[in-house]
């Protein structure tokens, strides 16, 4: 500078500058003030930045794509599940059989043939095991021993239904006699526990273990051991007429009820027709 106050260049070719240097240094608060204004005002901006980064362009489109593919995911799956049938059919989520209607259903309809019987039709009741095969023979006119008197077997089958039980003398079966007894008598028949000729002694104690309405007999004549009898116990399935079913019976699984119940309904249907009376023993 010269003395003047006029600015002027100098060697180093740069742009004249007027430098004022203040005596006080308290005159520079305002511009210290000043430029921290400047700063924290910077400050701020920056973490309004950072706060709003993630709503600006790529930020918000990111998320919300994977987002969007999460959702489409997990629709397509429940419409998977909800939509495939058995056999390709779609099935409302609404429509969806219960375990226990779906075995009614399936049982019905092996039953049927069509899945419209099956409908309307009720679950069928547990097959017999085993089944009764059915003799060319009828129950022989021949005698029995009861309680020391002699009945006629054509005379307890005149119009009613009942079982005879052919049980060996050496037959270790008293839990199937137990068994059957229960089916016989819950379906409202007679049983009978006969023994071969001779050997009345060996079946009477069958009697107190099992029940006391069921009646104890000997074959005097031995027509049903010779016609009908087997390895084991065997139980005839008498309808009114004299017509006679089969069982070989052993353990204690099997089951009669349905051929016991169809056998009782036979008798209920005779009896109405001819409504006359037979002694028997009992």
């Amino acid at each position: 500078m010269n003395l003047g106050g006029e600015p002027e260049r100098d060697d180093s070719g740069l742009p004249p500058v007027d430098i004022e240097i203040p005596d006080d240094a308290r005159e520079l608060d305002r511009d210290v003030q000043a430029y921290r204004r400047e700063l924290r005002a910077r400050r701020r901006r920056e973490r309004r930045m950072r706060l709003h980064a993630p709503l600006t362009r790529d930020g918000v489109v990111l998320p919300l794509l994977a987002s969007c593919l999460v959702l489409a995911l997990i629709a397509g799956t429940l419409l998977t599940v909800f939509t495939a049938g058995p056999n390709g059919e779609g099935d409302l989520p609404g429509a969806a059989r219960t375990p226990h209607a779906a075995a009614s259903h399936s049982l019905s309809s092996s039953r049927s043939g069509s899945p419209a019987a099956s409908a309307n039709s009720p679950v069928a009741a547990p097959r017999d095991s085993p089944t009764a095969t059915p003799s060319k023979r009828k129950l022989p006119d021949k005698p029995i021993l009861s309680g020391g008197q002699r009945f006629l077997l054509t005379s307890l089958v005149n119009r009613e239904s009942l079982v005879i039980a052919l049980v060996p003398a050496k037959c270790a079966c008293v839990t199937s006699v137990q068994r059957l007894a229960d089916q016989v008598l819950k379906a409202g028949l007679r049983m009978y526990l006969v023994s071969a000729k001779g050997q009345l002694s060996a079946v009477q104690p069958l009697q107190r273990k099992v029940h006391k309405a069921v009646v104890i007999a000997e074959d005097v004549s031995g027509a049903l051991y010779s016609d009908y009898a087997g390895r084991g116990l065997t139980a005839l399935l008498v309808h009114p007429g004299g017509s006679v079913g089969t069982v070989a019976l052993s353990g204690k699984n099997f089951t009669l009820t349905t051929q016991l119940a169809e056998l009782s309904q036979e008798a209920d249907s005779a009896q109405t027709s001819s409504p006359t009376t037979t002694s028997s023993p009992r």
